[in-house]
């Protein structure tokens, strides 16, 4: 008697198995198809210069995009206009963290010379990004600084070398922010940037 119900126990351990594994499987699904990361996507472009506007940049960012690319269709281009404009957007993008996704999200990157941005990513990666927790599935519950108000101190064309060549008519910027949150009045709100001439862009070789 005892070995003709070995057969129908295996059969209900088989169908309880499977039952599991479906179930598993069908909370994954759903689970994953809430979770998609959503992919970034390219709005607009000043193709002469290669600035990109990405669809995740906020309606602030995106006003100062639209801003620069009147400036830039200026023919001739206002250099000091431009030199303000771009800084204002590094400074925004760069220092506002709440809509970063990761520590390797950094912001800022459209404005820097190209020889210095891999340096440029990994010490913003060790310093002011490095805390930064992931929030590609968007449930991060860190809080993180937005930049608020950015004054121009000052724009002064100077002497700037680099490796073999120096641009003589490259541009000093200093330049103070606030943040949206008095809880981040300790952050840095002020610094001095340093542009120079790349065919007919203005590229950030320093942040000081």
């Amino acid at each position: 008697m005892k070995l003709k119900k070995k057969p129908k126990r295996i059969l209900i351990t088989i169908s309880v198995l499977l039952v599991i594994a479906i179930s598993v499987f069908a909370i994954y699904k759903i689970f994953l198809s809430k979770e998609q990361v959503k992919e970034t996507k390219i709005l607009h472009t000043i193709d002469k210069y290669g600035y990109n506007l990405k669809d995740s940049k906020s309606e602030k960012y995106k006003k100062m995009f639209y801003g620069l690319e009147k400036i830039l269709k200026k023919d001739p281009v206002d250099e000091e206009k431009y030199v303000k404009k771009i800084t204002e957007m590094f400074i925004y993008d760069f220092y506002t963290l709440n809509d970063k996704t990761a520590k390797t999200d950094v912001g800022g990157t459209d404005f820097i010379y190209s020889e210095i941005l891999d340096n440029f990513l990994e010490n913003a990666e060790d310093t002011f990004y490095k805390y930064v927790e992931s929030n590609i599935y968007n449930q991060r519950k860190q809080k993180l600084p937005t930049v608020d108000k950015i004054t121009i101190e000052s724009c002064e064309e100077t002497s700037f070398a680099y490796k073999e060549e120096t641009d003589e008519k490259a541009y000093e910027v200093k330049v103070s922010w606030t943040y949206t949150d008095d809880s981040y009045k300790d952050y840095q709100n002020e610094a001095t940037l340093i542009f120079i001439h790349n065919d007919i862009r203005l590229d950030l070789v320093e942040l000081k």
